[in-house]
């Protein structure tokens, strides 16, 4: 919970402790420390001058919501199914047409194949011409864009370090922060984790924990929609027994607190005080977090829709931040990547699994997200991204990453495969690149994941190639990756 420094006294006026402001450096809120709650969405002035109309697309979204599928779906058995292919390489699943004329999913997907026309189907993400077979890996460079130094002898990476590159989140909250009282950053319901390393790749690293998301993590399982009423927003109210207008009050303590106080005075003289404080005033007094929360303000109907389940509910939270003014938020699949239950790593029991446990929450989560966005008029506005670290390998049952698989399952696989995107300025029913017979490799259209990282980055308004200083001071570009063009409009 925030604690606001001071306590009451007889007359009700109100002092303050060096014990309560270190309550405050202690913070719940956004896990911050005193500093880090000074610096908190400070914006880098050069990356934001000179920038109008650099482009199409330039600046067009006011907010991005980043659907990560950890684990890796299939795209033969999504999005890309294909014909007059082995048995081992053919979808165990049928065709279906979509909205889009000659272009066909599985029947996994009748919900998305409805709502295409108001996407860009990307048909071959591409880590060619260097592929990267791990989790871990594959998810740090997608997003961050850049590759990690270490990666152990078992092929998993370190845990997160403070000299890591930033998750793009982060970089886009730091340059871009919100322009109301919100909550820049979050991520849910869980963190990126593989194996024992839980949040490589979705920290802010060198940038400092100010610009680390605020992490949600709703009891219960991944099934049960009644949890994402229960969230805990303790960080987000008022104490009981204060009001706004004391709260208010409050913030004329900050005077007597530098004067008083040498370590605050410095404090005060490397940030801004003023300016840091109120944010975080503003976020609790104004209410307008907490209440993007209340998801039981929403109709029965269109929660349903959304999905009776973590991964549908989470996504309806996510229209809800973004509408309150929230600048990036990420929705991470629900279960670890390597997971036996609505994982999207189906190394075995793929028919199965995949048709009665992922792809079904898929299908109305995402369907929904697009529909519910574009009725609202937010899709003009706001990005969607819906994207895994890899897809699965063109044959069944063999092994790519050196892990088992039998016939009814599929290895990791990062020469090709299918994302979506679209909203505020991606072209509207179009498909991006082609995959060849097989789907093991683009014939014309590839995009990496630096590419695609770019052109978020281009959608916000950030040049891709700002310079960036790392925790050594040394200059980086944000993600050394091209726009593609050929996404907007």
């Amino acid at each position: 919970m925030l604690v606001i420094p001071g306590s009451a006294a007889k007359n009700d006026c109100d002092g303050v402790t060096r014990r309560d402001l270190l309550r405050v450096g202690g913070s719940g809120v956004l896990g911050l420390t005193l500093g880090d709650l000074f610096s908190l969405q400070k914006a880098s002035a050069n990356n934001t001058k000179g920038d109008a109309g650099n482009g199409p697309g330039f600046g067009k979204a006011k907010s991005v919501i980043f659907i990560y599928l950890q684990g890796g779906p299939s795209h033969l058995d999504l999005w890309d199914p294909k014909d007059n292919v082995p048995d081992k390489v053919k979808s165990v699943f049928k065709h279906q047409q979509t909205k889009l004329t000659g272009t066909h999913v599985t029947e996994l997907l009748p919900k998305i194949a409805t709502v295409l026309d108001k996407t860009t189907l990307m048909r071959a993400v591409s880590y060619t011409p260097y592929g990267l077979f791990n989790h871990t890996a594959a998810i740090y460079q997608m997003h961050t864009g850049y590759t990690t130094d270490k990666v152990s002898a078992s092929g998993q990476l370190e845990p997160p370090s403070p000299k890591d590159f930033p998750t793009l989140g982060s970089n886009i909250i730091k340059m871009k922060p919100p322009t109301v009282p919100m909550l820049p950053f979050v991520m849910m319901p869980r963190p990126l984790q593989e194996s024992n390393v839980v949040g490589k790749g979705g920290s802010a690293g060198f940038l400092g924990k100010g610009y680390d998301p605020y992490l949600l993590y709703p009891p219960g399982d991944d099934m049960d929609m009644a949890k994402m009423d229960r969230i805990r927003t303790d960080d987000l109210k008022l104490r009981e027994e204060l009001t706004p207008v004391r709260m208010e009050r409050r913030a004329a303590l900050r005077e007597t607190i530098s004067k008083g106080m040498p370590e605050v005075e410095a404090a005060v003289a490397k940030h801004d005080l003023d300016e840091y404080y109120g944010k975080a005033l503003g976020l609790v007094v104004s209410g307008r977090a907490k209440k993007a929360f209340e998801l039981t303000e929403e109709k029965a109907e269109l929660r349903e829709k959304y999905g009776k389940n973590t991964f549908g509910q989470s996504l309806l939270l996510a229209r809800r931040l973004v509408e309150a003014g929230t600048r990036f938020v990420e929705v991470v699949w629900p279960k670890v990547a390597n997971s036996d239950n609505h994982s999207w790593d189906v190394h075995t029991g793929l028919s199965t699994r995949m048709k009665t446990q992922a792809a079904p929450m898929l299908d109305s989560g995402l369907s929904t997200l697009i529909t519910d966005l574009d009725e609202r008029g937010l899709l003009k506005e706001t990005l969607v991204v819906c994207v895994g670290e890899f897809g699965r390998s063109p044959q069944r049952g063999v092994s790519t990453s050196g892990n088992q698989n039998n016939d009814d399952g599929r290895d990791h696989w990062p020469y090709c495969y299918t994302g979506v995107i679209a909203g505020a300025g991606v072209k509207r029913g179009y498909v991006h690149g082609k995959s060849d017979k097989t789907a093991s490799a683009p014939v014309e259209g590839a995009i990496h994941p630096t590419e695609l990282l770019a052109t978020i980055y281009h959608s916000v308004g950030i040049k891709p190639d700002t310079i960036v200083y790392n925790h050594l001071n040394q200059p980086r570009e944000l993600v050394k990756g091209e726009v593609v063009s050929g996404l907007l409009s």
